[in-house]
């Protein structure tokens, strides 16, 4: 993240001299439809998966969200954007996310064993996404209102919706004796193992689909700002290495020796006493539950953007058209 930041603090110094390279900005008096924006963005990443929660049995999207997981992230990106309306968005996206059972340690009676499970896990995040971006406010303009369309140039607050499809990596980790070390290779739930051929290995990429909302400000006719919330659809369970069951540990002696068999056996013996307690939904024996494969895993982001208009023009009323540096700016 270090380079992140690094990248963050350059373009801020861009952003120092904006007021200097706005007066050199040249209006065309004919509207140019199409305009480029190139820039970065800085923020927050977190996941809901089967791990941590709240209270009660587990549920999906927000009442399960631990907050204190937040991390870091960045992102770069280019844009195209059609009469303030449309937009499409080609991006780069870093960033970590993390789980952990203890977080439930105040309300281990009430987590249905999952304090009890003790599992935990990080893993980074490389995404690489395509989305499109709606500005349903300039759309409201320009075919509701037709007859105001250009009496001003276009808001300067412009919230939007996206959606696109994206291409991401991650590779689940969990700390064992003061080391991080990679949970898939392990098999944690019997992954390829003849005994179970209903699981197969999970790959670590995949699909995601991109899902959020933003608002853009336009500080002059170079600058943007963005602040942007976009959830990702994955398409697997396993950002987490958690999806189902259980399975009888003594099958790990057949594909395992040496390290490997000491690290998924001290890995199965870190689950405290009497997992689940007994009332509790999530067991350590065999066919017991471990994760819930009916909901898929997520993450999301909310970030600040800033961005550099590359080229174009802004639409203004004919008075501003004769004047080469606007004074509302």
């Amino acid at each position: 993240m270090k380079r992140v930041l690094t990248i963050v603090g350059l373009f801020g110094l861009l952003l120092l001299n904006s007021q200097k390279a706005q007066a050199q900005f040249s209006w065309n008096d004919e509207e140019k439809p199409l305009l480029y924006e190139a820039g970065i963005s800085a923020g927050i990443m977190n996941c809901l998966t089967d791990l941590g929660g709240n209270a009660g049995r587990g549920a999906p999207f927000l009442k399960d969200l631990n907050i204190g997981n937040n991390r870091l992230n960045g992102s770069l990106y280019f844009s195209a954007i059609y009469k303030y309306m449309i937009g499409f968005r080609l991006e780069g996206t870093i960033g970590q996310v993390k789980a952990y059972d203890s977080i439930l340690k105040d309300v281990a009676a009430t987590s249905q064993g999952r304090y009890q499970r003790n599992l935990h896990f990080r893993s980074k995040i490389h995404e690489v996404s395509a989305v499109a971006e709606l500005h349903l406010l300039t759309m409201f303009r320009e075919f509701v209102l037709r007859e105001d369309r250009n009496a001003e140039g276009p808001p300067r607050f412009s919230p939007y919706f996206l959606g696109g499809i994206g291409f991401f990596s991650f590779n689940p980790q969990a700390s064992l004796r003061g080391n991080w070390i990679n949970l898939e290779p392990l098999r944690t739930e019997g992954q390829g193992f003849s005994e179970y051929p209903d699981r197969t290995p999970y790959k670590l990429n995949g699909i995601c689909i991109p899902l959020g909302a933003g608002i853009k400000y336009e500080v002059n006719p170079a600058l943007g700002i963005r602040l942007e919330v976009i959830h990702r659809v994955l398409s697997t369970d396993y950002l987490d290495d958690v999806s189902t069951r259980y399975i009888n540990p003594n099958v790990f002696q057949k594909y395992f020796s040496g390290v490997q068999l000491q690290n998924v056996m001290d890995l199965k013996s870190n689950d405290r006493v009497n997992p689940g307690g007994p009332d509790g939904t999530y067991r350590k024996s065999e066919g017991g539950r471990r994760g819930d494969p009916t909901d898929t895993d997520a993450y999301f982001t909310l970030n600040l953007k800033f961005g550099l208009t590359i080229g174009g023009g802004r639409r203004v009323n004919s008075a501003l058209r004769q004047v080469q540096c606007p004074t509302r700016f």
